[in-house]
């Protein structure tokens, strides 16, 4: 009796395991099943287009309205500047204005060097919008200050108050970087952009316009107060768009910055799952400190590639205009100022297109790094193609009247059209660095601090650029053999390679970046 009811119960043991086998086995099948569809339809999302996540509109005009302001506020002073040095009778040797007028221009670029970064970090405590608007309106009342001046120290002081203010630009770009997503910064990032150059034109035109009102237009503008400050009206107009920008700001403009942002305001679709993830709502995150920005090989690779760009591009500027204005046997080409204004105009045109109608087309379609080393290894033809242009006024030249024939015109601005085109085509590397520096910020919370220290090595440059391009020239030009008078080309252009050297660490680092 037993020998049965033990086989029985050794028996059960080995059914239950056979059944719990068999159960495991399509437990096993299913998820596997499941996971394979999983991922199947992951991979079926994944290969689908990504919707376009649409821009606020209203929050990128006003973005658009403010960058403005900061180029038309640097360059409204450039065309009386020399005239209101003279006027000021800081030196009876004409030859030393020079050495003024560019004391006062400088003076706005060193200002805004050494507060851009504090302004970004301030941006990253307290919130993007109350520092643009303190930004905005202190540009606009010094710019008014400026046209009040009288002496020299109340000139610096103006145009030093106003490139303080003027460091707010590295907040605007994180801004830009908050407001878009991967799908649309092709589309906002160029347009934004094209109104740096939109600035520098406008600028000159309201300095040239306006200064001397009561002389130029005594039909409406003779005042006594207008006779006695000459440049007021310039300044007034630039100070009024200023604070017309601040406006804008304070009514269209909303918080960006993830720790400081209200429950309404706009938040790019694909970010906002990251957002939740990675921030605590208790405590907002901190930015990260310079030692760590630093440390971070694409942030590091950015910085010293942006010096360069800003380095390359103003020193080709200063560098043009010299070239332009120097005499044809000296190298240059013999232009006057109205035709060095009309090549300038072109070039602002040029870049208004490629910002507008190429630049969206570029983002989408190519990798950013690679497009960015791809226009700093423009930069050394710029500089190498120019002494061309003197080839051809040479080999034009009338004996009768010493000036070029019509013919030779026609192609010194033909090689002028390409010249320019190939440089503004360069400086689209700046709106490839905008979103470069957006994706190498290590978190949210620090995109302004990584938008101040770029911008910081961008405004290094530019502070000291025209002093050693101009003075480079000025020293090659000065002598009569043929290599040492282009001195400046050979140099320039081993700078420029240098930069596309920095440059090709961007693809490097963002490897590094992205593990």
């Amino acid at each position: 009796m037993a020998g049965p009811h033990a086989a029985t119960a050794s028996n059960e043991p080995a059914q239950n395991n056979a059944a719990r086998r068999l159960f495991d086995d399509h437990e096993l099948h299913d998820i596997g099943s499941s996971q394979s569809a999983l991922e199947e339809q992951k991979f079926d999302i994944d290969d689908r287009p990504q919707r376009v996540t649409p821009l606020p509109k209203a929050q990128l005009a006003t973005l658009c309205a403010i960058r403005l302001i900061d180029p038309i506020a640097f360059t409204q002073i450039f065309p009386y500047v020399n005239e209101m040095m003279d006027r000021l009778h800081l030196t009876n040797d004409s030859s030393k204005i020079g050495f003024y007028s560019g004391l006062v221009e400088s003076s706005f670029a060193v200002s805004q060097l050494f507060f851009i970064y504090h302004w970004a970090r301030v941006s990253d405590a307290i919130g993007r919008r109350p520092v643009i608007l303190a930004g905005i309106v202190g540009i606009g009342l010094a710019t008014i200050m400026l046209g009040l001046a009288h002496s020299l120290g109340g000139v610096l002081l103006a145009r030093g108050v106003a490139g303080i203010f003027s460091g707010n630009i590295a907040v605007i770009h994180s801004v830009l970087g908050e407001l878009t997503d991967s799908t649309n910064q092709a589309i906002a990032f160029p347009i934004y952009g094209l109104f740096w150059p939109l600035g520098a034109i406008i600028g000159p035109l309201l300095g040239g316009t306006f200064s001397n009102p009561a002389e130029r237009y005594p039909k409406y503008f003779d005042y006594d107060f207008l006779r006695s400050y000459p440049y007021f009206l310039p300044s007034f107009v630039a100070g009024c768009l200023s604070l017309g920008s601040a406006c804008l700001v304070y009514f269209f403009l909303e918080e960006t910055l993830p720790s400081k942002r209200h429950h309404g305001n706009y938040v790019p679709m694909r970010q906002v799952g990251s957002e939740h993830r990675s921030s605590d709502p208790e405590k907002p995150p901190q930015p990260a400190s310079l030692r760590v920005l630093l440390s971070i090989p694409l942030v590091k690779a950015l910085c010293l590639s942006g010096f360069a760009l800003a380095f390359l591009n103003t020193g080709f500027d200063v560098t043009f205009v010299l070239f332009s204005y120097s005499a044809i046997e000296r190298g240059g080409l013999n232009f006057q100022a109205h035709q060095i204004g009309y090549a300038l105009a072109m070039s602002g045109a040029v870049s208004v297109f490629l910002q507008l109608f190429c630049m969206p087309y570029l983002l989408r379609r190519f990798d950013h790094a690679k497009m960015y080393n791809f226009y700093m290894a423009i930069w050394p033809f710029c500089y190498i193609f120019m002494p061309g242009l003197n080839i051809i006024a040479r080999a034009g030249l009338d004996p009768a009247t010493g000036e070029p024939t019509p013919a030779t015109r026609v192609f010194i601005w033909m090689g002028i059209c390409g010249l320019l085109l190939l440089a503004r085509t360069a400086c689209l590397a700046y709106s490839v660095s905008m979103i470069l520096i957006k994706e190498s910020a290590p978190d949210p919370s620090s995109l302004g601090a990584t938008n101040g220290l770029c911008q910081f090595f961008m405004c290094f440059a530019r502070s000291f650029s025209p002093a050693f391009a101009s003075s480079l020239f000025a020293f090659s030009n000065g002598f009569d053999h043929v290599l040492v008078r282009y001195l400046w080309v050979m140099v320039m252009a081993i700078v420029s390679f240098l930069g596309t050297t920095f440059s090709r660490r961007i693809a490097e680092g963002r490897r590094v970046h992205h593990r």
